[in-house]
C-alpha cells in the first residue's frame, strides 16, 4: 500500500492545456492577417524599383523573339509553365500590360495554347490579390462602411456572379481594381475565381489571336525597314489591331452578362 501510494504520489502528472492569453491571440491574429498583404507589398516595392514591369515591352519581345520561339519549341511545356509562373506573378503584383503579355502567349504558343494558359495564369493571380485583400482590409471595410456602401455590397454578395462578369467583360476597369473590389464586398472565393475565369476567356483569346499574327506584320516591318527587329524599332502599334468593333463585342457581352440581374429585379416587382 505504502508502495502504491508513493508511486501515485511520483508519478507523472498530466500536462495542463495551454492556454493563449488574450494579447498572445490578438497580436496572433494580427499578424495573420496582415502579413500576407505586407509580403505582396513588399513583393511590388522590389519588382517596380528594379524596373521589373519595364521589361514588358512590344520592343523587347520583337528583339527576343528568334530566341522565345527557339526555346519554345525544344521545350514546350517547360516554355509554357514558365509563362504560367510568369503571369501569376505579374498579375499578383499588378504589373501594368498585361495584355501585351497576352499577346506574347499568342504569339509564342498559338492563340488556342497561349489562351487557355493566360486565362489559368490570370484567374490564379487574380485569386491571389482577392484573397490578401479580403483577409487584410475587406472584413475591416466592410464592418465600417456607411449605409450606401453596405447595400452595395448586399447586392454585390446577392447577384455578385453576373456583376463581376460584367466587370471583366467590359475593358474599362483596370485589371487590378476589379481583383481588388470583390474582397472589399466579402465575396465568396468559388464564385470571384468563376466569375474572373470566364469572363476574362473573350479579351484573353481575342488578344492571343492578335499576337499569332504578329510575326507576320513584324516581317512586313523587316521588309520596309531592314534590322529593325534586331534593333527593336519596329513600329507596330498594337492599339491599331483593337478595333472598335472588337470593344463593342466586349461591351455587348458585358451588357448581356447584367440580364439576368435585370429579369430578377422586373420579376420582384
Amino acid at each position: 500500500m505504502l508502495g502504491d501510494k508513493a508511486d501515485t504520489m511520483t508519478g507523472p502528472k498530466e500536462t495542463e492545456p495551454v492556454v493563449e492569453t488574450p494579447l498572445k491571440a490578438s497580436v496572433y491574429g494580427r499578424i495573420k492577417k496582415w502579413l500576407p498583404l505586407a509580403v505582396l507589398l513588399l513583393l511590388m516595392i522590389a519588382a517596380f524599383s528594379q524596373g521589373l514591369h519595364q521589361q514588358l515591352t512590344l520592343s523587347n519581345l520583337i528583339m527576343q523573339r528568334q530566341d522565345l520561339v527557339g526555346f519554345v519549341q525544344q521545350n514546350f511545356v517547360l516554355a509554357s509553365l514558365v509563362y504560367l509562373v510568369a503571369y501569376v506573378v505579374c498579375v499578383a503584383l499588378s504589373f501594368p500590360g498585361a495584355s501585351l503579355l497576352t499577346i506574347a502567349g499568342g504569339f509564342l504558343f498559338g492563340w488556342i495554347a497561349g489562351g487557355f494558359v493566360t486565362v489559368i495564369g490570370a484567374t490564379l493571380g487574380a485569386c491571389a490579390v482577392f484573397i490578401v485583400a479580403r483577409s487584410s482590409f475587406g472584413e475591416v471595410l466592410t464592418r465600417r462602411a456607411g449605409p450606401f456602401l453596405s447595400r452595395l455590397a448586399e447586392g454585390f454578395r446577392r447577384e455578385g456572379f453576373s456583376y463581376l462578369l460584367f466587370l471583366r467583360l467590359t475593358p474599362v476597369f483596370p485589371f487590378w481594381l476589379v481583383n481588388i473590389a470583390p474582397a472589399i464586398f466579402q465575396m465568396r472565393l468559388p464564385t470571384y475565381a468563376l466569375a474572373t475565369f470566364i469572363g476574362i476567356i473573350p479579351g484573353t483569346f481575342a488578344f492571343a489571336f492578335i499576337g499569332s499574327g504578329l510575326d507576320s506584320v513584324i516581317e512586313a516591318q523587316e521588309a520596309a525597314s531592314p534590322g529593325c527587329a534586331a534593333a527593336g524599332t519596329c513600329q507596330v502599334d498594337v492599339s491599331a489591331l483593337v478595333t472598335p468593333q472588337l470593344l463593342a463585342a466586349f461591351f455587348a457581352l458585358g451588357i448581356a452578362s447584367l440580364i439576368p440581374v435585370v429579369l430578377k429585379k422586373v420579376r420582384a416587382r
